[in-house]
């Protein structure tokens, strides 16, 4: 049912300056592969096939990360470094990739009204880029099989603590079955003693084309930015949207201390520095 992915990268990623003045937050590593590759391999383990990037000023390293590097596969044949060089040909075949360019930043619902041309009247997903999941089932797959079921938009959901609720756009809703819920209001980024729960919508989406027509209509909300909560609840007036809790393991990159941490974990899954990285944590451990 799903054939098409939106992942918006073009914001200035402020919580990691100073790296993010000239380098794109979305190409920033977790040990050796940046992390809108892992976001683009999630979209492709769910079978989409025709993916939609949006970009803005100085994101041409995003763009270059998914084309062929001639030169350096020509490098790496001489050299006989065949595995490296499977690597990086395979980066550039995984899917059909094109880039749209947000000249402004207006939030998250702008971002996702540039991709109205290309999307067409299709359902499609949205990956954000500042998290990624390890799970049996990819999480977009997930959602594109709870949309499929209920013909209706569909949403990622994780439980956060009470004091995180201000940070997420949140989820209120009645249970169908399993991790499966329906829609009764969505709001960004509520203050905690307004939050109408601890569901928080997490940065996977599943959208009929219908919610272009409400981002339209969406004035700029919280940051004088067009949100895309405030555009589903909307469409929650004339449409059902459900939220599924996710099954897998979830890795919020957009913060600091989460980063590292699965930069470490990561890590120590590593082949070539797995065991190594292990013995120094144990040993740091010991002197701390």
């Amino acid at each position: 049912m799903i054939r098409k992915a939106v992942i918006p990268a073009a914001g200035f990623g402020t919580r990691f300056l100073p790296i993010t003045k000239a380098q794109p937050k979305e190409m920033i590593p977790i040990v050796d592969t940046p992390v809108i590759q892992y976001v683009v391999e999630e979209a492709v383990a769910s079978g989409i096939t025709d993916i939609l990037m949006i970009i803005g000023r100085g994101k041409r390293a995003v763009e270059e990360h998914f084309d062929r590097s001639f030169e350096l596969e020509h490098l790496l044949e001489q050299k006989k470094k065949f595995k490296e060089l499977n690597a990086i040909r395979r980066i550039t075949d995984m899917a059909n990739i094109h880039f749209v360019w947000q000249k402004e930043m207006n939030g998250l619902g702008d971002a996702i009204l540039h991709a109205r041309d290309h999307v067409g009247n299709e359902p499609f997903a949205v990956l954000l880029g500042d998290t990624i999941f390890r799970s049996k089932i990819p999480v977009t797959l997930q959602l594109a099989e709870v949309a499929e079921k209920y013909n209706g938009s569909v949403v990622g959901l994780e439980e956060v603590k009470g004091d995180m609720v201000s940070r997420y756009g949140i989820f209120d809703g009645t249970h169908l079955q399993d991790n499966i819920w329906q829609a009764k209001q969505l709001v960004e980024k509520p203050a905690v003693q307004e939050a109408p729960s601890n569901l928080a919508i997490a940065s996977r989406y599943i959208f009929m084309p219908e919610i272009f027509s409400y981002l339209e209509k969406t004035p700029p909300g919280k940051n004088n930015e067009i949100q895309i909560t405030d555009a589903m609840q909307a469409l929650l007036h004339n449409e059902k949207i459900f939220g599924v809790k996710l099954q897998g393991e979830l890795f919020d990159i957009g913060d600091k201390l989460e980063f590292i941490k699965t930069n470490v974990l990561f890590g120590m899954e590593q082949e070539d520095i797995g065991e190594s990285l292990k013995i120094w944590i144990k040993e740091l451990a010991g002197k701390r």
